[in-house]
């Protein structure tokens, strides 16, 4: 070869790094550069965790948002559905049922939300794998979700039906007779 471009070199003590490392960077004869790849991978890891707690942040603030536009929707709908919920109260069903009804259409709303997103980050994985791997040479595996990933989803199912409360509450305390008044 006509130059070197990188070489790997060891020492017998691990006290001699930092000294072979200034002495490299400071070779007056040769413009030289020593990097010690486990402080570099360090750094480079500490960036990516930074990256990595932001996209949570910002996940986190997109699931909050979407439970309150979720229970804003349900209260909102409660205006609407005062007559129904009139009619089931005066055929016999008790204000329990009534709540636990809304939790039960939180809960399902949030499942095949869930359900959907994950269809499509699969399809999205098994439609761009080969793309991202022809371009960038990174292959993304495709695997089922791990079990933490299914906790994830879990909490957001528990949190959306906890999210249900305030609207369901609500439509337990309404009377059966505010149900069969008009409303202008």
């Amino acid at each position: 070869p006509t130059a070197i471009t990188a070489a790997l070199v060891g020492v017998k003590s691990r006290l001699q790094i930092f000294g072979l490392q200034r002495w490299i960077n400071e070779y007056p004869e040769e413009p030289l550069l020593a990097i010690l790849p486990g402080v570099a991978l360090q750094e480079l890891w500490q960036i990516v965790g930074l990256a990595e707690t932001a996209l949570l942040a910002v996940s986190v603030m997109v699931v909050v948002t979407a439970l309150l536009g979720m229970m804003a929707m349900i209260f909102s709908s409660l205006n609407e559905r005062r007559r129904e919920m009139a009619i089931w109260r005066a055929m016999g069903a008790r204000p329990a049922t009534i709540l636990g009804l809304l939790v039960l259409e939180a809960v399902l709303m949030a499942t095949l939300g869930a359900l959907l997103g994950l269809a499509l980050v699969y399809a999205g994985l098994a439609l761009g794998q080969p793309w991202i791997d022809a371009t960038y040479g990174i292959w993304l595996p495709i695997t089922a979700p791990t079990a933490q990933e299914g906790a994830v989803l879990a909490v957001v199912i528990v949190a959306a039906a906890l999210a249900s409360l305030f609207p369901a509450l609500r439509a337990y305390r309404l009377s059966l007779a505010d149900g069969m008044t008009v409303r202008n």
